[in-house]
């Protein structure tokens, strides 16, 4: 008992409690303390070692509690020397909130910077198209960071992807082009022994088309043919793209099949000459003939020649397969090739179509 009286932390209590209990004039005058108030005031303290103890007893000598002794119904738990342990502090703790997080966000963005560039720019193109603006956008490749820029580029990956694409062509390319000509209508009703003719010649603007079938089939572009090899040059490395070279086979451009194939521009047409029988404009074959000539049939007339033009004269023939050939090499190249290995980070540095015969084609 005597060593608990003794503790400057008992103490430190007993002179809290006095002030919580009776006020700072108690704290300060322990002998008044024990004379004005009676024992139903005292406090009981609860040790650290767990002993219970009433504090305030006449003389300022605590009591132990042991079995018998009336407490107080006062309880204070007096806690080990030093007071309760400080809260723990981390690292971080003096650094803002807003920085910290600041600083995370950069960390994620700097990590994953490959995954933040592809759909910034997925969404900004998404939204040019959509307003009808075409313009060229870098491309980036969608990546986690542990994964290598070279795993999604090989043969066996790009070229089927590419054929995919052309194998989805379902129209024809068309090669147009205007060519002049001269063609002759001539009237003829003889009368008897005597000759009765007239003929007019006129000037014509025909137009035609070759075509070329983009897709002949799936046999078409079977391996063993030959007629489709894609070549990875150098594979993407960053932001430097991968070269490719593509070559293809198809058939030789197509020429008009028909005279529906083919049109004259009216407008365009005129005559130049005329000429006659002797025995016109007499009176007989004058009134035989009135070479009045209908425009229908004349335009039927036309477009037999101006089919004959597109199919047996080289000077409008060969016009006609280059404008073909042409327009299929700018299809495939611009609108399917080149797009889709571009979207693989791919650069096509050779691109070549060569025209087989079509007695070749099967």
């Amino acid at each position: 008992m005597t060593e608990s009286a003794g503790n400057p932390v008992f103490r430190f209590v007993m002179w809290i409690a006095r002030r919580l209990a009776f006020g700072p004039q108690a704290a300060s005058q322990p002998g008044r303390y024990a004379d004005q108030h009676p024992s139903g005031q005292y406090v009981t303290l609860q040790l650290p070692d767990t002993r219970l103890a009433s504090a305030g007893q006449p003389g300022g000598q605590p009591a132990t509690g042991a079995p018998g002794t009336p407490q107080n119904p006062t309880v204070v738990l007096v806690t080990p020397p030093g007071g309760p342990p400080p809260a723990r502090r981390h690292w971080y703790s003096g650094i803002p909130r807003w920085l910290r997080w600041t600083v995370l966000v950069v960390v994620i963005l700097a990590l994953f910077r490959r995954i933040a560039a592809w759909a910034v720019l997925a969404v900004l193109s998404g939204a040019l198209h959509l307003f009808g603006i075409n313009a060229s956008l870098p491309h980036v490749s969608f990546g986690w960071p542990w994964s290598s820029s070279d795993t999604s580029t090989s043969t066996t990956l790009v070229g089927p992807l590419v054929l995919q694409k052309i194998e989805g062509i379902d129209k024809p390319a068309l090669g147009s082009s205007t060519f002049d000509f001269m063609f002759t209508h001539t009237v003829s009703k003889p009368i008897g022994f005597l000759p009765c003719w007239y003929s007019a010649t006129f000037s014509a603007v025909g137009h035609g088309s070759a075509t070329v079938n983009l897709n002949p089939g799936p046999s078409w572009w079977k391996a063993s043919t030959g007629h489709y090899v894609l070549r990875v040059l150098s594979k993407p490395s960053g932001a430097t793209p991968g070269q490719v070279a593509v070559t293809m086979a198809l058939p030789l451009p197509q020429l008009p099949q028909s005279v529906h194939d083919v049109s004259v521009d009216n407008t365009l047409s005129r005559p130049v000459s005329t000429d006659h029988s002797w025995t016109y404009p007499g009176v007989a074959c004058g009134a035989i003939i009135k070479p009045q000539f209908s425009d229908s049939v004349l335009y039927a007339q036309a477009q037999q020649e101006a089919f004959t033009q597109a199919t047996t004269v080289a000077a409008v023939t060969q016009p006609l397969i280059a404008a073909a050939e042409k327009e299929a090499t700018t299809i495939i190249g611009d609108n399917f090739i080149t797009p889709t290995l571009n979207s693989l980070n791919y650069k096509v540095t050779k691109f070549s179509i060569r025209w087989v015969a079509p007695a070749a084609t099967g």
